[in-house]
């Protein structure tokens, strides 16, 4: 039998991933990528730390180029659209630089990734070019943008305070702005971090950054020194305006599902392509990464959109091995790991923000503990919060502020996949040494109040 001729539709981190592990599973199938950027594989994380200087150019963001991707005898064809697919025939028809093309195939892997989601703002067209000095930050050609506005400005407006957005605002910070930061929700993180800690991390942020918390933009209006920028507080209505010299849209994202709907495969109830374990969608051969795809959540079981590049690398993985006719498969769910830094703030959490609504009592319990033992200098706080079933003891949750919060996280994050009790996990061994670790690490301490809550209860019924 010939071999599978597979097609990928986008390289970012999913489809690039994709086409890596599905060469590595069958080293004589035929593998091609289309992208319609110029770019091939790059970190779209690293943006903000473009803009910032950390990183020095855009050029080291690129992970794997056109010309590594051609040693592994894979096409990549750069700033080509897919036009439409026809199953029937198994052709993708493209268009690059105005010049159509034909492509046959057998199995097809779609990471078509995401678009920026623009809330409705006077001055902002639903289609089209943004206004002058008005961005989102989705691609290179963005940060370029961006670097130049920032040239000759001196104030920003920073449009959703989620990862992007607080990253953007400590970057646009260290190039010497003055940050206004305008969130809808009652607090920054809001999808990321309960209440109490997204309130500790906005504590530890610098007076030139501005928080409108609660607020929303309404209008975008360009002047002849700057940007007029109208907001309306959600609670009083009341509304007012600023002055900026640039605008950042960092209002999430929503699924590019176009394609994807063309051909039939299931749109699941976040908007994203439903996909298996398998990383399959609703059509046999036909298989769908990253941003533009749903999934369980392996506590509640429910679907949850996919904005994280972890998982879309993991998706990236399955979707290559078996496309190339290999097996393998995701876990039963995603835990939704993840981490940042705002300002030498570090940040992490796993597992959903539960709700009232969980079928299962849940116990909390949270601790501020230290780096290091409290008799030896140079310790810091960290803040370490646990949520665990009431009956059960089971972790389904966890988020960590400080020194090495990720680290820590990515301990629950292995508890939580092996459906580890908080009685267990208070008895792990963790090091010590007084100029690295204390004796207790927050980790236990935090499961010890989860423990201690738990058996009141239990007293108490």
């Amino acid at each position: 039998m010939d071999e599978p001729h597979i097609a990928i539709i986008g390289c970012g981190a999913g489809g690039g991933t994709a086409a890596q592990f599905a060469r590595k599973t069958n080293r004589k199938t035929q593998i091609t990528i289309f992208e319609q950027s110029p770019y091939a594989q790059y970190s779209r994380c690293g943006l903000p730390y473009v803009i910032s200087g950390a990183i020095p150019s855009v050029d080291h963001l690129l992970e794997f180029s056109k010309e590594w991707f051609a040693k592994e005898h894979i096409t990549v064809n750069l700033e080509t659209t897919v036009e439409s697919i026809d199953l029937a025939s198994r052709t993708i028809t493209s268009v690059h630089h105005g010049q159509r093309a034909q492509h046959p195939f057998d199995r097809l892997i779609l990471a078509t990734g995401s678009r920026p989601m623009i809330p409705p703002i006077q001055g902002i067209p639903k289609e089209g070019p943004l206004p002058a000095n008005v961005f989102c930050l989705r691609s290179i050609d963005d940060a370029v943008l961006i670097q130049h506005a920032l040239q000759r400005s001196k104030r920003a407006c920073i449009v959703g305070a989620g990862f992007i957005g607080l990253e953007l605002a400590e970057a646009l910070t260290e190039k010497g702005l003055t940050v206004t930061l305008v969130e809808a929700l009652p607090n920054i993180l809001a999808s990321s971090l309960d209440n109490d800690l997204s309130e500790q991390v906005a504590a530890t942020f610098p007076k030139s950054v501005t928080i409108l918390l609660n607020h929303f933009v309404t209008a975008i209006t360009p002047n002849p020194q700057g940007i007029t920028v109208r907001i309306k507080d959600r609670a009083s209505n009341a509304e007012s305006n600023f002055e900026t010299d640039v605008v950042v849209l960092a209002t999430g994202t929503r699924p590019e599902v176009r394609l994807a709907k063309a051909l039939g495969c299931v749109i699941g109830p976040t908007g994203g392509i439903a996909v298996d374990n398998h990383a399959q969608t609703s059509i046999p051969e036909v298989y769908a990464v990253g941003d533009c795809t749903e999934y369980k959540d392996f506590v509640t079981g429910e679907p949850v959109c996919i904005g994280l590049g972890t998982i879309a690398v993991r998706q990236g993985i399955t979707a290559g091995i078996n496309a190339a006719g290999g097996q393998y498969e995701m876990p039963p769910g995603v835990l939704l790991s993840r981490t940042s830094t705002f300002f030498g703030t570090q940040i992490a959490a796993v597992g959903p923000l539960l709700s009232p609504q969980y079928p299962r009592a849940l116990v909390h319990g949270k601790i501020i503990g230290s780096s290091l033992p409290t008799y030896f200098p140079g310790g810091t706080p960290i803040t370490m919060k646990v949520v665990a079933e009431e009956e059960s003891g089971r972790i389904v949750a966890a988020q960590a502020m400080g020194s090495n919060a990720s680290q820590r996280v990515n301990v629950f994050a292995c508890a939580i996949l092996q459906e580890t009790t908080v009685d267990a996990l208070q008895k792990l061994e963790t090091t010590y040494a007084p100029p690295i670790a204390p004796i207790l690490d927050v980790i236990t301490l935090a499961c010890d109040v989860v423990q201690l809550k738990r058996l009141r209860k239990k007293r108490e019924r």
